[in-house]
């Protein structure tokens, strides 16, 4: 496991905590939640990448 992908890992970890934290509020901010969402994602995928090497479209070659 490369520092990088530990890293992202970690960043992934403490985005699902955030995420958690702002769900468990009275009142979420939508806003905030999004963009939680939005860098979680990109984590994943930046990941998924890291591991996988880049993911090619359906019907592609």
């Amino acid at each position: 496991m490369t520092a990088r992908f530990y890293r992202l890992t970690e960043l992934h970890a403490k985005l699902d905590e955030a995420l958690r934290r702002e769900t468990a509020r009275r009142v979420p901010d939508v806003l905030t939640l999004t963009a939680i969402k939005r860098r979680k994602l990109w984590v994943k995928d930046t990941l998924t990448r890291l591991a996988y090497g880049p993911l090619r479209p359906a019907g592609a070659g």
